[in-house]
């Protein structure tokens, strides 16, 4: 039976750039995938780069920053290897948070104001349309937005995926559409290859990187789920109208260099279902 030095599960964006990594250390490398690569969460993703720590959970805090310094050249190579263009921006993200309004003695509103001129950041965003976007969400009008820069990137995750799994393909690395890997064999206390709905494959390493259906491979599942979200892609009026990214409490906004822009999204405990709901979208779009 033939075999590699390395096995992975999954072709998402984690398992690619780990299948490049080790081909980059010598090993010979398959990449097994139940569908077709790279089209499944890391094809969904809006593609924020977020390492803000009020939106990191402190022990990932370290690795999100460091994620984030390194993902220039992350996204260097894989244009150079692959020749594929990848839309990473350096705009910045504008995170706008609540401000709570209250009433004063006399009768009058008080309220904490922006630190930041969002006319002067993003002219299209206009103080009635954040309240707007706070009635719509259902919050009354005793609450006002105050907005914070950050310094993030963010990158198209379909040229993303794209652009990677060229750059594998271009090292070498082997691949396996439509098997979905069933278990992991065991021998000895060490994995030995994996076992699909097809057939087998032998390799001195195995990495499960198959995201939500990780842990449905055995000898030992583990709870996994996924969580499912649904965004809508604009055309905007004019590129750049929005330049940065735009993160409320119940809604971003991410535009790209080509003058499209994302509105999303939804969390939604939905299980495997990748339906897409007409009366959703209708709402992302008011």
């Amino acid at each position: 039976m033939k075999s590699w030095g390395a096995i992975i599960v999954g072709a998402g964006i984690i398992g690619l750039a780990l299948a490049i990594e080790l081909n980059k250390q010598g090993l010979r490398v398959l990449v097994v995938e139940k569908g077709e690569p790279g089209r499944e969460a890391s094809w969904a993703a809006g593609g924020m780069l977020v390492d803000s720590p009020a939106e990191t959970r402190r022990e990932l805090q370290e690795l999100a920053k460091a994620s984030a310094r390194m993902y220039p050249e992350f996204v260097h190579e894989l244009q150079d290897e692959s020749g594929l263009k990848i839309d990473l921006r350096s705009q910045g993200t504008l995170l706008l948070s609540r401000a709570e309004t209250r009433q004063s003695p006399g009768g009058t509103q008080q309220a904490h104001d922006s630190p930041l001129s969002l006319a002067e950041l993003e002219p299209a965003l206009q103080e009635l349309d954040l309240q707007e976007l706070d009635l719509q969400a259902g919050q009354g009008d005793a609450t006002r937005f105050t907005a914070q820069f950050l310094q993030e990137r963010c990158v198209d995750p379909r040229d993303l995926t794209a652009a990677a799994v060229a750059a594998a393909r271009h090292r070498g690395i082997d691949f396996s559409s439509g098997d979905h890997v069933l278990d992991v064999e065991v021998a000895d206390g060490k994995a030995c290859g994996v076992r699909t709905n097809k057939t087998r494959f032998a390799a001195g390493v195995v990495v499960n990187c198959a995201g939500a259906w990780a842990g449905q491979i055995g000898p030992h599942p583990f709870p996994t789920r996924p969580v499912k979200g649904q965004m809508l892609c604009v055309v905007m009026p004019e590129k750049e109208m929005v330049r940065h990214v735009v993160r409320a409490p119940e809604v971003y906004l991410i535009p790209r260099s080509d003058g499209r822009m994302l509105i999303g999204a939804t969390s939604e405990e939905a299980g495997f279902d990748k339906r897409v709901v007409p009366e959703t979208i209708l709402k992302l779009r008011q």
